[in-house]
């Protein structure tokens, strides 16, 4: 069964807000009067934002389709935590404060921000493609059932 295109549409429309309001807003991203940065966003971390945004949208609309499918809960919470970690102020995050102290979160925390950004967007890259290759063996008549989670 086909899905209604607005139907899709609002699904992605719908990821993509949960995503700005879960991880944008709380990393002053978006800015907020609830929220501040001590440090200044660079543009990689815009740019891992923007990607995670889209992720997320296009992973929304895969339940537009009435199929029942598993979602890798795993991969994309791993993947949206490091995304979260990758964007985020490394001197307001009171988790990396706690393990290495101001200057260890600017000495060490920080150069590892964007390799962090970069295995979110693949998690995340890798749970799409596994929903969207179960959707399709589902619609196409391929495969009874979906598979477990991973």
């Amino acid at each position: 069964m086909q899905p209604n295109v607005i139907r899709v549409v609002l699904y992605a429309i719908l990821g993509a807000a949960l995503t700005v309001l879960v991880i944008g807003v709380p990393t002053a991203l978006v800015p907020n009067p609830i929220f501040g940065r001590m440090t200044p966003p660079d543009t990689v971390d815009y740019l891992v934002f923007g990607v995670t945004v889209a992720l997320a949208a296009a992973l929304a609309a895969t339940y537009a389709w009435p199929t029942a499918c598993p979602l890798p809960e795993r991969r994309l919470a791993a993947g949206t935590i490091a995304t979260y970690f990758a964007v985020g102020c490394p001197t307001c995050n009171k988790l990396v404060l706690l393990l290495l102290g101001s200057s260890g979160a600017l000495q060490w925390f920080a150069p590892i921000q964007p390799f962090l950004g970069v295995l979110g967007i693949v998690l995340l890259t890798s749970s799409l493609a596994y929903r969207a290759r179960l959707l399709w063996r589902t619609r196409s008549g391929r495969a009874s059932t979906a598979g477990g989670s991973v």
